[in-house]
């Protein structure tokens, strides 16, 4: 447990020619304990138009409704983590899809009442993922989660959790040794596209008060710093090369954003 790698990828780094499976099969074949978290919000928003039902977003984040948590935990729980899982054990690896639900992984509260059912991580219980970690799994994480905390009654008993900060609370949780976010830009960049090679705590802190870092990065750096608090080392990639998984943990893949104490 005290080499683990916690990935998280989002939908919009797969593509045609995308290699982040491939990777994820070669790296458990050499011996790398990983733990992945996957979005796919373009998938919900799909599947969402085929329902006729419109797609709400506050301050970055969807809006989810009774009818859009259904959907989104079909699409994430079920299409999308399914397809990954998939695809790793047809190429020879031995993946477990799972969601926050499995094991009570992730125990959630609702965020903000006027997101709806928008859930933020108040608990993480690992015993699960130890146990398939233990056994040889990559586990598979789709970040619907229990909601367990102040839940009225009538409440569903699901919440839609962003990804993000369930990557960097499960990192910090198993004391992973590594965070890594593959996204679909080339790291955290300043005002005129240039990227950080590397932040402090401390000096991304500041770019976020500043509004240099803004929008979706924001929750990818805030679960840098969560991870870090634990121990983790924690970058911020471009996913889109071919093999830039593999080359991050077995080359030193050399791109992206590095954040330290």
């Amino acid at each position: 447990m005290k080499n683990v790698t916690v990935i998280k990828i989002g939908g919009s780094t797969f593509g045609s020619g995308d290699t982040t499976v491939e990777d994820i099969v070669a790296l458990q074949k050499k011996g790398h304990a990983l733990v992945v978290i996957h979005g796919g919000g373009s998938a919900v928003t799909d599947w969402l138009k085929r329902q006729g039902a419109a797609t709400r977003f506050i301050r970055g984040e969807r809006v989810t409704d009774l009818p859009a948590l259904q959907v989104a935990t079909a699409v994430l729980s079920g299409l999308v983590n399914k397809e990954i899982t998939a695809a790793i054990n047809l190429r020879g690896g031995k993946a477990c899809g799972i969601s926050g639900v499995d094991g009570a992984l992730i125990e959630s509260a609702v965020k903000d009442p006027e997101m709806g059912f928008v859930g933020s991580v108040v608990k993480v219980n690992v015993a699960l993922l130890e146990t398939l970690l233990k056994g040889g799994f990559v586990p598979i994480i789709s970040p619907i989660s229990l909601y367990s905390h102040d839940r009225p009654a009538d409440a569903p008993l699901l919440v839609n959790v962003n990804g993000d900060p369930v990557a960097g609370d499960i990192a910090a949780a198993l004391k992973a040794a590594r965070l890594i976010f593959l996204t679909d830009v080339a790291g955290i960049a300043d005002a005129s596209g240039k990227v950080y090679e590397r932040l402090s705590s401390a000096e991304a802190n500041e770019l976020i008060k500043s509004g240099v870092i803004a929008g979706g990065m924001i929750p990818k750096v805030n679960a840098c710093l969560k991870a870090l608090s634990a121990g983790a080392a924690a970058r911020i990639i471009d996913g889109r090369p071919q093999h830039a998984l593999l080359e991050e943990l077995t080359k030193s893949f050399g791109g992206g954003t590095t954040i330290t104490k």
